[in-house]
Order: C-alpha cells, then structure tokens, then sequence
C-alpha cells in the first residue's frame, strides 16, 4: 500500500513537471539582443526549445562530430529538420557564414540525417554568395531578421521560409 501511495505520489510530481514543461516552453520568447548574448553551445539549445515550443519534437546534438546538424527535430507535419546553428558573438557585424558551411549542411542534412529541410540558421549574416547557392541548393537560410522575429514568438520557422516542402502526413487541418 505505500508503494502504491509513493507511485501514486511520483506519478502526479511528474505530470506537473511535464505540464510545467509544457507551458514554459510554449511561452517562450527571445530577444535578439538575448540571443546575441549567448555562447555557441547555449544558442544551440535555444533553438532546439524555440523548435519545441511549435510544436517540434527537438534534440540538441551539435558538438565533435555532429555532421553539420546542432539540432535535428520533426514538425507536427511529420517533417524533419535539419539545422545548423552559427552563433555570432558580433551579431551581424561579425563574419558572414559562407558557403563552405552550406556545402558541409548540403552533404550531410538529408544523407546522414535524413532531412526534409535542411537550414543553416545565424544571429548574423550570410554572405553575397551564400544566398543563391543555398537557394539553388535547398538550403534555407535564417539570418538575424528571420531569426529575431521567429524567436519572439509570432509564428512558427515553417511559417517564415518560402519553399517548405509539404507534410509528411495528413494534419488536422488537412
């Protein structure tokens, strides 16, 4: 009987540590300013729970050997994204991410981890040449505009880039 008290007990506890979860993450807004604050690592991390808060099953697993992917999730639509996060500590007066980058995301993302849509996402800038090789390449590019107003919470990443290829499976809307 006290087991089944104690079970009973550690079963409500973690309903409300899911449920507090839950809401944390579906109220959270960034700042750009606040994002520019972060190191390398922590920016990761926040874009695996901006993913979470729309709705995307998320995880962070950017580090030695992570084949060019910091955060790899699936969408509600079934979708798997493939991201690649450049952190400027400079914001967009810092160095643009190049193609180099792109090529890496291009070579890996749907090959190794099997990406519907892949992205290199910065709080800078990409450079004059990284546009339309990442465009003709399908790579879609988050720069600090996309960036800012996605981490404020007005709309889901899906909603802000063109090009998005259609679910995987029939949605409730559909």
């Amino acid at each position: 009987m006290v087991a089944s008290v104690a079970g009973g007990f550690w079963l409500q506890r973690a309903r409300q540590r899911a449920e507090w979860n839950r809401v944390r993450t579906q109220a959270l807004r960034l700042r750009i300013a606040e994002i520019d604050a972060l190191d390398h690592r922590a920016f990761e991390f926040a874009i695996r729970d901006l993913m979470r808060r729309d709705g995307c099953a998320a995880e962070q697993i950017g580090g030695a050997g992570d084949d060019a992917c910091d955060v790899r999730a699936t969408d509600p639509a079934g979708r798997v994204w493939a991201i690649q996060c450049k952190h400027r500590r400079d914001g967009d007066r810092g160095s643009a991410v190049g193609v180099g980058v792109l090529q890496q995301v291009n070579g890996t993302a749907r090959q190794v981890h099997g990406a519907d849509i892949a992205v290199v996402l910065t709080n800078g800038r990409f450079s004059s040449k990284a546009i339309p090789w990442g465009r003709e390449h399908r790579i879609h590019l988050v720069d600090r505009r996309v960036l800012s107003e996605w981490a404020a919470g007005s709309r889901p990443l899906w909603d802000l880039l063109n090009r998005i290829p259609p679910p995987r499976r029939p949605t409730a809307l559909s």
